[in-house]
């Protein structure tokens, strides 16, 4: 059942509140591209995504792929408010004997079909299974999330050519432009810039939206269903840390958890009670 956006801002909040504490008691990972993603992530596994719980590994659903691993947070805490699994489990993360370590392992947890952590990987297989669809004759969609600094990797230019080459308009990539990576701004490191004019060279739909407006997300997906043809790429001008002011636009909040006084500031924040 579809939500509406009343919902999935409701929904969105719970889940950065999930990536603070997470990160809290994990002592580690990455809060800034967890964060910076949450509302992209949130719209696709409760108003969009063919996906059942109750049979993770259904020929026919839906697929997801983070390509940018690192952000798992999010992505375990959306399966976790999905129903895959018990969410009292997110505070295990990244502990000894955890399924929920600090990338994606789709043999371990439920609802994750794609492991996910050597950056610029994650796309390929997206291509691959997309391109199966179509091999097979099924109509599941496959859907990526793909980090800005992740577009440094020759492999994405190699998936994105072959995607465009075999016309997989069941294909739609979310680009998380939120224009910081670990060491920094992503046009002083290695700049994937203009990205839109990148993506329609190797041949794909492209479609700039705010990837924190729910409206332009839901437009966006509806667009990308409609188009033939081509890949979509959706291009969603972020803010890292978004929803924390002081991660906000901050490139140390990339792979740094919070302590517990930032913890408590943060849930506060976001409108909750620690």
């Amino acid at each position: 059942m579809k939500k509406s956006k009343e919902e999935l801002i409701k929904i969105s909040k719970q889940i950065r509140q999930d990536i603070i504490e997470m990160l809290t008691a994990s002592g580690s990972g990455h809060p800034g591209g967890s964060l910076s993603a949450t509302d992209i992530v949130t719209t696709l596994f409760f108003n969009e995504l063919n996906i059942n719980p109750e049979n993770p590994k259904d020929e026919n659903r839906d697929r997801f792929v983070l390509s940018k691993g690192h952000a798992a947070p999010v992505l375990y805490s959306a399966l976790a408010r999905r129903g895959y699994f018990d969410p009292k489990e997110l505070t295990t993360l990244r502990k000894l004997g955890s399924k929920l370590q600090g990338h994606p392992n789709m043999n371990d947890v439920p609802g994750v079909d794609m492991s996910t952590g050597s950056l610029g990987q994650g796309t390929s297989a997206a291509v691959g299974m997309a391109l199966a669809a179509k091999l097979d004759k099924k109509s599941y969609r496959v859907y990526a999330v793909l980090g800005d600094g992740e577009l440094e990797e020759g492999q994405i230019w190699e998936a994105a050519m072959s995607a465009a080459h075999y016309k997989l308009d069941n294909l739609t990539i979310f680009i998380d432009f939120n224009g910081l990576q670990i060491d920094g701004d992503i046009t002083k490191v290695m700049n994937p810039s203009p990205i839109d004019k990148k993506f329609e060279a190797f041949g794909w739909n492209v479609i700039t939206i705010d990837g924190h407006n729910y409206d332009e997300i839901l437009e966006s997906i509806e667009s990308a269903k409609k188009y033939k043809d081509k890949p979509t790429a959706i291009l969603c001008n972020t803010v890292k840390g978004k929803g924390v002011s002081f991660m906000e636009n901050e490139a140390s909040w990339h792979g740094t958890a919070p302590n517990r006084e930032e913890c408590e500031k943060a849930i506060k924040e976001l409108g909750g009670d620690r």
